[in-house]
This record gives C-alpha cells, structure tokens and sequence, in this order.
C-alpha cells in the first residue's frame, strides 16, 4: 500500500548495513508502503546527506514532501498513519517497554556491539580508512554474550521481546542483529530461545529486501539468507 499521492514517490535515503535504515526498511515493508530505496555513500566526494539532514545521519525519509529523520521517529510516525499491522501497544505501560527496549539496542547494544564490530569489520573496510583493531573487535563480540542473555531472560517469559505480540522492539533488534549475522559474527548456538526468536522473525516476508543485501567489497556469510540456519 502506498500512502502518498498517486505523483509522489516515497523514498528512503539509507545504506545496507546500517541498523537504522534496516528498521524503517522492516517497519515500511511489514505495513507495505511502497518505497524507493536510494543508496547514499556519505562518505563519498557528492553525498547530500548534510542537505537532507543537518545532523548528518541515515535514514532520511522523504514522503509527502517532508524530509522526516531518526529512525525511531520514522517508525512511530509510519505506524501511526498506517496502523495496520500495528508495531506499538495500545496501553501506554506496554509502549512504554517497547520503547524502552529500542532504546537498549539503538543506544547500549549499538554502542556496546554494532558500532564497534561493524566499524572495524566492515565501514573501514569499505571507506579505506585502514585496518580493523582487533582488541575493538574482540571486545565488541564478548558484550554480545550479555545482550543474548538478556534476550534470552525475556523470551523466556514472552513470545516476543516486548510481550506476546511482535512490536518495533523485535524489528529494532533484529536490525542490528542481521548486520552482525551478514558478516557472520553472532553465535547463534549460544541461546536456542533468541535463535528461534530471530527464525521467525528472520522468515517475515518484510525481512526478504534484507536477505538480498549485498555491500560490495563485503560478502554475506554463506547462512546469511538462509531461513534455517
């Protein structure tokens, strides 16, 4: 379904590993809002980002003629107008821990595993700025190990992270967890309740454009598209 106008194309100014982008790309394909996806290298001579974006971050969102950026307050404005399937709550204590648990992985897990492991291992790589530390990346993939038993304490009790029915909270794991898998660093024997948490969410028709990624220069792991894995 597409929201705009019949003359208005959606885009999404993203990059393919970036966490950020892959929610508002789950979020826009679980509600079915037909989008563009346009690539934007910005650390290429060229990149408009600062012009789309004074604070210089992806995604950006352009929809009814607005420039809309951060990608929780994309994702809370596209379930508000496109309400089905709903991604939040309807009681206020249960939005509450689906925001709660974004901001675990969009700030603790992203500066804790994400951002380390993905710069080193992947955007030096592809921005020429050197070669990866190896002490970053080591300490990046042990505090993976206190994020997937917090999940697993969780899902323990709940089908879901944030209750008994998928929300935001999923999709913004999720996104950071499939930039780890792309480059095959998260241990999925570790905790077969965040596996079959990440199976299911893996199989979601909206995870499909994900699967499809490819960063050149930067190969998938063989699992990665792989539904069982």
């Amino acid at each position: 379904m597409n929201t705009s106008s019949p003359n208005s194309t959606i885009r999404l100014y993203h990059v393919a590993l970036s966490p950020f982008c892959r929610k508002v790309r789950l979020v826009l394909a679980e509600k079915r809002i037909e989008v563009e996806l346009v690539e934007d290298r910005f650390w290429e001579p060229g990149s408009e980002i600062l012009r789309r974006n004074p604070a210089g971050k992806l995604p950006v969102l352009r929809m009814d003629g607005r420039l809309m950026a951060e990608s929780q307050a994309i994702c809370e404005y596209l379930d508000e107008i496109q309400p089905q399937p709903p991604l939040m709550p309807v009681m206020a204590i249960e939005r509450y821990e689906v925001r709660r648990l974004c901001s675990w992985f969009d700030d603790k897990f992203n500066a804790e595993v994400t951002k380390p492991v993905m710069t080193e291992r992947v955007w030096k790589k592809v921005m020429r700025l050197g070669y990866p530390d190896s002490r970053t990346v080591k300490a990046g993939l042990s505090a993976i190990r206190y994020h997937l038993d917090y999940m697993k304490s969780l899902l323990e009790h709940r089908r879901w992270l944030a209750g008994d029915v998928m929300t935001l909270a999923d999709f913004t794991a999720a996104a950071h967890l499939s930039c780890l898998d792309y480059i095959s660093d998260v241990d999925w024997t570790y905790s077969s309740e965040v596996q079959e948490w990440y199976a299911k969410i893996k199989s979601r028709p909206a995870f499909r454009s994900l699967l499809a990624d490819h960063l050149p220069g930067v190969h998938p792991a063989p699992h990665y598209a792989l539904l069982d894995f």
